[in-house]
Protein backbone atom coordinates (compact mmCIF):
# COMPACT_ATOMS: atom_id res chain seq x y z
CA UNK A 1 0.00 0.00 0.00
CA UNK A 2 2.73 2.52 0.94
CA UNK A 3 4.22 1.82 -2.34
CA UNK A 4 1.03 2.71 -4.62
CA UNK A 5 1.03 5.94 -2.45
CA UNK A 6 5.05 6.75 -3.31
CA UNK A 7 4.11 5.92 -7.18
CA UNK A 8 1.15 8.56 -7.87
CA UNK A 9 1.76 10.88 -4.84
CA UNK A 10 -0.40 13.40 -7.30
CA UNK A 11 -2.85 11.74 -7.76
CA UNK A 12 -3.50 9.96 -4.15
CA UNK A 13 -2.73 13.94 -2.93
CA UNK A 14 -5.54 15.32 -5.70
CA UNK A 15 -8.28 12.45 -4.22
CA UNK A 16 -7.17 13.68 -0.67
CA UNK A 17 -7.66 17.36 -1.38
CA UNK A 18 -11.14 16.42 -2.38
CA UNK A 19 -11.74 14.47 0.83
CA UNK A 20 -11.34 16.93 2.70
CA UNK A 21 -13.29 19.56 0.80
CA UNK A 22 -15.96 16.74 1.41
CA UNK A 23 -15.22 16.34 5.04
CA UNK A 24 -15.83 20.43 5.72
CA UNK A 25 -18.93 20.39 4.06
CA UNK A 26 -20.34 17.78 6.00
CA UNK A 27 -18.84 19.53 9.32
CA UNK A 28 -20.40 22.94 8.40
CA UNK A 29 -23.34 21.12 6.97
CA UNK A 30 -24.42 18.63 9.43
CA UNK A 31 -25.22 15.63 6.36
CA UNK A 32 -23.54 13.29 5.07
CA UNK A 33 -25.39 12.07 1.92
CA UNK A 34 -26.28 15.35 -0.08
CA UNK A 35 -24.51 19.02 0.80
CA UNK A 36 -27.27 21.79 1.02
CA UNK A 37 -26.32 24.58 -2.01
CA UNK A 38 -25.87 27.23 0.38
CA UNK A 39 -22.99 25.43 2.18
CA UNK A 40 -21.49 24.40 -1.15
CA UNK A 41 -21.75 28.20 -2.06
CA UNK A 42 -20.58 29.46 0.82
CA UNK A 43 -17.24 27.23 0.29
CA UNK A 44 -16.79 28.08 -2.87
CA UNK A 45 -19.14 26.61 -5.38
CA UNK A 46 -19.39 28.36 -8.69
CA UNK A 47 -22.28 30.62 -9.15
CA UNK A 48 -22.15 32.88 -11.76
CA UNK A 49 -23.39 36.71 -10.25
CA UNK A 50 -20.88 35.88 -7.76
CA UNK A 51 -18.02 34.57 -9.64
CA UNK A 52 -18.32 37.35 -12.72
CA UNK A 53 -20.81 40.50 -11.34
CA UNK A 54 -19.03 40.09 -7.46
CA UNK A 55 -15.24 39.13 -9.57
CA UNK A 56 -15.30 36.14 -6.94
CA UNK A 57 -12.74 34.64 -9.62
CA UNK A 58 -11.16 32.02 -6.90
CA UNK A 59 -14.55 30.51 -6.96
CA UNK A 60 -13.13 28.91 -10.42
CA UNK A 61 -10.33 26.91 -8.03
CA UNK A 62 -12.40 26.16 -4.77
CA UNK A 63 -14.96 24.97 -7.02
CA UNK A 64 -13.21 22.30 -8.10
CA UNK A 65 -12.58 20.72 -4.62
CA UNK A 66 -16.39 21.19 -3.39
CA UNK A 67 -19.03 17.92 -4.41
CA UNK A 68 -22.66 17.76 -4.14
CA UNK A 69 -23.18 14.12 -2.47
CA UNK A 70 -21.73 11.21 -1.76
CA UNK A 71 -22.71 9.50 -4.79
CA UNK A 72 -20.86 12.61 -6.89
CA UNK A 73 -17.65 12.40 -5.09
CA UNK A 74 -17.53 8.65 -4.74
CA UNK A 75 -17.94 8.86 -8.88
CA UNK A 76 -15.16 11.38 -9.51
CA UNK A 77 -12.68 10.14 -7.01
CA UNK A 78 -13.39 6.71 -8.78
CA UNK A 79 -12.65 8.17 -12.57
CA UNK A 80 -9.09 9.92 -10.93
CA UNK A 81 -7.67 6.79 -9.47
CA UNK A 82 -8.38 5.43 -12.49
CA UNK A 83 -7.46 8.26 -15.15
CA UNK A 84 -4.69 9.80 -12.55
CA UNK A 85 -2.75 7.36 -11.71
CA UNK A 86 -2.32 6.86 -15.85
CA UNK A 87 -1.85 10.00 -16.23
CA UNK A 88 1.11 10.40 -13.69
CA UNK A 89 2.99 7.25 -15.39
CA UNK A 90 3.89 9.67 -18.72
CA UNK A 91 3.52 13.32 -17.59
CA UNK A 92 6.04 14.75 -15.13
CA UNK A 93 5.02 16.10 -12.33
CA UNK A 94 4.75 19.90 -13.46
CA UNK A 95 2.78 18.71 -16.72
CA UNK A 96 0.59 16.74 -14.83
CA UNK A 97 -0.92 19.62 -12.40
CA UNK A 98 -0.60 21.89 -15.08
CA UNK A 99 -2.95 19.51 -17.32
CA UNK A 100 -4.92 18.83 -13.79
CA UNK A 101 -5.37 22.05 -12.97
CA UNK A 102 -6.02 24.57 -16.23
CA UNK A 103 -8.30 21.65 -17.64
CA UNK A 104 -10.15 22.55 -14.39
CA UNK A 105 -10.09 26.45 -14.60
CA UNK A 106 -11.15 25.59 -18.82
CA UNK A 107 -14.02 24.11 -17.66
CA UNK A 108 -15.64 26.12 -14.86
CA UNK A 109 -15.09 28.99 -17.64
CA UNK A 110 -17.37 26.71 -19.95
CA UNK A 111 -19.89 26.41 -17.05
CA UNK A 112 -19.76 30.22 -16.25
CA UNK A 113 -20.58 30.69 -20.29
CA UNK A 114 -23.26 28.12 -20.65
CA UNK A 115 -25.14 28.33 -17.16
CA UNK A 116 -25.00 31.49 -16.30
CA UNK A 117 -27.68 31.15 -13.12
CA UNK A 118 -26.56 27.47 -12.60
CA UNK A 119 -24.68 26.29 -9.38
CA UNK A 120 -21.61 24.19 -10.12
CA UNK A 121 -19.00 22.56 -8.53
CA UNK A 122 -16.66 19.31 -8.81
CA UNK A 123 -13.32 17.88 -9.96
CA UNK A 124 -15.26 16.28 -13.41
CA UNK A 125 -13.92 19.17 -15.43
CA UNK A 126 -10.09 18.56 -14.55
CA UNK A 127 -10.73 14.68 -14.72
CA UNK A 128 -12.06 14.98 -17.91
CA UNK A 129 -8.85 16.98 -18.84
CA UNK A 130 -6.72 13.91 -17.53
CA UNK A 131 -8.64 11.65 -19.82
CA UNK A 132 -7.95 14.10 -22.85
CA UNK A 133 -4.47 14.59 -21.89
CA UNK A 134 -3.99 10.45 -22.00
CA UNK A 135 -6.00 10.58 -25.12
CA UNK A 136 -3.48 13.16 -26.67
CA UNK A 137 -0.58 11.24 -25.20
CA UNK A 138 -1.68 7.86 -27.60
CA UNK A 139 -2.71 9.44 -29.98
CA UNK A 140 1.14 10.46 -30.44
CA UNK A 141 2.32 7.35 -29.51
CA UNK A 142 0.14 5.15 -30.63
CA UNK A 143 2.45 3.25 -33.15
CA UNK A 144 5.21 2.61 -30.07
CA UNK A 145 2.58 1.11 -27.20
CA UNK A 146 0.07 0.24 -29.80
CA UNK A 147 -1.70 -2.52 -27.18
CA UNK A 148 -2.02 0.00 -24.83
CA UNK A 149 -2.76 2.63 -26.37
CA UNK A 150 -6.05 0.54 -28.05
CA UNK A 151 -6.87 -0.69 -24.69
CA UNK A 152 -7.46 2.73 -23.50
CA UNK A 153 -9.17 3.94 -25.62
CA UNK A 154 -11.93 1.32 -25.51
CA UNK A 155 -11.90 2.23 -21.70
CA UNK A 156 -11.62 6.29 -22.66
CA UNK A 157 -14.52 5.90 -25.19
CA UNK A 158 -16.78 3.82 -22.62
CA UNK A 159 -16.44 6.12 -20.14
CA UNK A 160 -16.98 9.26 -21.88
CA UNK A 161 -19.97 7.28 -23.39
CA UNK A 162 -21.16 6.66 -20.22
CA UNK A 163 -20.78 10.09 -18.88
CA UNK A 164 -22.76 12.10 -22.09
CA UNK A 165 -25.38 9.84 -21.51
CA UNK A 166 -25.38 10.42 -17.91
CA UNK A 167 -25.25 14.19 -18.61
CA UNK A 168 -27.95 14.38 -21.32
CA UNK A 169 -30.21 12.23 -18.88
CA UNK A 170 -29.39 14.61 -15.61
CA UNK A 171 -30.48 17.92 -15.84
CA UNK A 172 -27.95 18.59 -12.90
CA UNK A 173 -24.91 17.27 -14.89
CA UNK A 174 -22.79 20.18 -16.00
CA UNK A 175 -21.42 18.80 -19.75
CA UNK A 176 -20.03 22.41 -20.45
CA UNK A 177 -17.70 21.51 -18.05
CA UNK A 178 -16.79 17.94 -19.28
CA UNK A 179 -16.13 18.60 -22.07
CA UNK A 180 -14.59 22.17 -22.11
CA UNK A 181 -11.73 20.04 -19.80
CA UNK A 182 -11.64 17.38 -22.21
CA UNK A 183 -10.38 19.63 -25.21
CA UNK A 184 -8.37 21.47 -22.83
CA UNK A 185 -6.80 18.29 -21.84
CA UNK A 186 -7.00 16.87 -24.89
CA UNK A 187 -5.08 19.74 -26.86
CA UNK A 188 -2.37 19.96 -23.68
CA UNK A 189 -1.93 16.15 -23.78
CA UNK A 190 -0.68 15.87 -27.39
CA UNK A 191 1.45 19.33 -27.11
CA UNK A 192 3.77 17.69 -24.25
CA UNK A 193 3.30 14.09 -25.49
CA UNK A 194 6.00 15.63 -28.27
CA UNK A 195 7.70 17.39 -26.11
CA UNK A 196 7.33 18.90 -21.85
CA UNK A 197 8.78 21.72 -23.68
CA UNK A 198 5.29 23.15 -25.41
CA UNK A 199 4.56 23.31 -21.29
CA UNK A 200 4.88 26.94 -20.83
CA UNK A 201 3.46 27.72 -24.71
CA UNK A 202 0.12 25.37 -23.59
CA UNK A 203 -0.16 27.16 -20.23
CA UNK A 204 0.10 30.68 -21.42
CA UNK A 205 -2.71 29.98 -24.30
CA UNK A 206 -4.69 28.39 -21.96
CA UNK A 207 -4.59 31.08 -19.77
CA UNK A 208 -4.90 33.73 -22.62
CA UNK A 209 -7.90 31.94 -23.60
CA UNK A 210 -9.48 31.67 -20.08
CA UNK A 211 -8.91 35.63 -19.45
CA UNK A 212 -10.51 36.01 -23.28
CA UNK A 213 -13.51 34.39 -22.42
CA UNK A 214 -13.84 35.82 -18.76
CA UNK A 215 -13.75 39.53 -20.09
CA UNK A 216 -17.08 38.77 -22.11
CA UNK A 217 -18.84 37.39 -19.18
CA UNK A 218 -19.93 40.51 -17.23
CA UNK A 219 -21.60 41.83 -20.11
CA UNK A 220 -23.50 38.68 -21.39
CA UNK A 221 -24.26 38.60 -17.28
CA UNK A 222 -25.56 42.27 -17.98
CA UNK A 223 -28.14 41.10 -19.82
CA UNK A 224 -29.73 38.72 -18.15
CA UNK A 225 -32.29 38.79 -15.12
CA UNK A 226 -31.40 37.39 -11.67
Amino acid sequence: MQKEFLNYPLTYAIILLNLLGYLLSIVLSGSVTEIPLETLVDLGALFGPYVVLQEQWWRLGASMFLHADITHILMNMFALYFVGRGAERYFDTKSYLTLYFLSGLVGGVASLYVHPVGVAMGASGAIFGMFGALAGFFLVHRHHIATQAQAFMKEFALIIGINLLIGFSIESVDLSAHLGGLVAGGIGGYLLSWSSRFLWLYGVLTLLLIFAVSTTLPAQYANIPF
